[in-house]
C-alpha cells in the first residue's frame, strides 16, 4: 500500500477473522484471561500494557508517518510528557521555539523545571539562531511547525541537521500539519508528536496524543513510560481516532482550501494589520513550507488593527466560527489566544500579542466561512 488515503483506511485495520466484520472490534476490556499462569493469549495481559484496539492505532500512525514505532496516549500533553520524561534527566536543557502551544511551554517550564530540566526558547525559523543557542547541556530541540498561533515555519531538515551535529534529539510537534501534509521523520526528525484531539480525530469528540519514532532506543524508553506511568488512551477513544484518520487526507485538502480562501479575503482588509498563513506568498516561511508540506493546512491567525478590544469583539461576533478552545475539527472555531490557549505564557517570552485571533478553518462551504469573518469585521468596525 503506497497511497496515503489507502494506508489511512487499511493500515492496522484488517477485518475481523472470526466474523468478517469490516471494522475491527473495540476491545473494551481492562484485562485478559490467561491460558495458565504467565501463558498469555497473543501477548495480551492488561489494557494499560497492551490492547488490540490501541495496537491498531499505533500501527496506523507509525505507517502514516513512516516510522517503526507508534504510541498512543490519553492526550497530547500526556504524549509530550512521556517523551520528555523518557529522554531527559535533571540538568538537561531543552531548546524550544519561541512560538508554541502554551501548554507545551507550561509543561516544561512549570513541571519539568521543578525536576531539574532547563528550558530556553529561540526563533526556531532562524537556523543560525538555533545553532548559537545550543549549550553544553542541551539534549533536545523541540520544533513546532507551523507554530501556534503565529504560524512560524521551521525548516525541519536544516534544524535536524544542526541538532544531530550536537547529538541532540529532535522532536517535531506535527499537530497543525498532520502526516497528510508533512512527515518530519523523512526530513530528519527523531520523534513526531501529535495532539490527536485535533485534526487526526477531526470531529471534536475525542482526547488523544500520539508519538512516532524509528529509533529502537527511543521507542523502548517511551514505551516504558507509557506502560509504567499509564497515561494510555482508552479503547473507545482509540476507535474514534482511527475513524477520524480514515478521512484525514480528504479533510486536510478541504481545510487547506478553505483556509486559503479566508486568508486571501482578509489580507487586504482595512481592519486587519496582518494575516499569518504560510500559504500566502509574502509569508516569511512560505518557501520552506512549500518545500516540506504538501499543502498549507487549516490554521489562520490574524492581527486586528483595533487591538485587544477589536480582537475580542471579533471573536464574539462570528457565527459559523464558534468561540472555543481546540482546533482541527470539521467545524470552524475562533480562539483568542492571549486569554485562552496561551494564557499560561502571559508575561513570558511566549506571550501572544493581545490583538491576535486564531482561526481553525473547518470544512463548511468556503463562501460561507469567508462571509462570516467579513461580517464579523463589519460588526467590529460599526461598534
Amino acid at each position: 500500500m503506497n497511497g496515503f488515503s489507502t494506508r489511512a483506511i487499511h493500515a492496522g485495520q484488517a477485518f475481523d477473522p472470526t466474523t468478517g466484520a469490516v471494522i475491527p472490534p473495540v476491545y473494551q476490556t481492562s484485562t485478559f484471561v490467561q491460558k495458565s499462569v504467565g501463558d498469555l493469549r497473543e501477548g495480551y495481559e492488561y489494557t494499560r500494557g497492551t490492547n488490540p484496539t490501541r495496537d491498531a492505532l499505533q500501527e496506523l500512525i507509525a505507517d502514516l508517518d513512516g516510522g517503526n514505532h507508534g504510541f498512543s496516549f490519553a492526550s497530547g500533553l500526556a504524549a509530550e510528557d512521556a517523551i520528555l520524561r523518557a529522554l531527559l534527566q535533571p540538568g538537561d536543557h531543552v531548546l524550544m521555539g519561541n512560538d508554541v502551544y502554551g501548554g507545551t511551554h507550561r509543561l516544561v517550564n512549570q513541571i519539568l523545571a521543578a525536576w531539574g530540566v532547563e528550558l530556553s526558547t529561540v526563533e526556531m525559523s532562524d537556523v543560525e539562531a538555533v545553532r548559537s543557542a545550543i549549550k553544553s547541556n542541551t539534549k533536545m530541540l523541540w520544533v513546532e511547525t507551523p507554530s501556534n498561533p503565529l504560524m512560524k515555519i521551521s525548516d525541519i531538515e536544516a534544524v535536524a541537521a544542526v541538532g544531530h551535529k550536537s547529538n541532540l534529539t529532535v522532536v517535531v510537534d506535527n499537530t497543525f500539519a498532520t502526516p497528510a501534509l508533512q512527515t518530519p521523520l523523512a526530513l530528519g526528525a527523531d520523534v513526531v508528536v501529535y495532539s490527536a484531539t485535533k485534526y487526526l480525530g477531526g470531529h471534536s469528540d475525542v482526547l488523544g496524543g500520539l508519538v512516532v519514532t524509528s529509533s529502537e532506543e527511543i521507542a523502548q524508553k517511551v514505551g516504558f513510560i507509557q506502560f509504567a506511568a499509564g497515561a494510555v488512551s482508552a479503547p473507545w477513544e482509540v476507535f474514534l481516532t482511527i475513524r477520524g484518520i480514515k478521512t484525514l487526507n480528504i479533510r486536510m485538502k478541504e481545510h487547506s482550501a478553505n483556509a486559503t480562501a479566508v486568508a486571501q479575503a482578509l489580507v487586504d482588509h482595512p481592519a486587519i494589520e496582518r494575516v499569518y498563513y504560510p500559504g500566502l506568498e509574502d509569508h516569511p516561511g512560505h518557501d520552506v513550507a512549500a518545500k516540506q508540506m504538501k499543502n498549507f493546512g487549516g490554521m489562520v491567525s490574524i492581527a486586528l488593527k483595533g487591538g485587544a478590544a477589536a480582537a475580542k469583539a471579533f471573536a464574539e461576533s462570528t457565527e459559523l466560527f464558534q468561540l472555543a478552545e481546540s482546533l482541527g475539527g470539521v467545524e470552524s472555531l475562533v480562539n483568542y489566544p492571549a486569554m485562552m490557549t496561551h494564557a499560561s505564557v502571559a508575561g513570558t517570552e511566549l506571550e501572544v500579542p493581545d490583538n491576535i485571533i486564531r482561526l481553525s478553518v473547518g470544512i463548511e462551504d468556503g463562501d460561507d466561512l469567508v462571509a462570516d469573518v467579513l461580517n464579523a469585521l463589519e460588526q467590529v468596525s460599526q461598534a
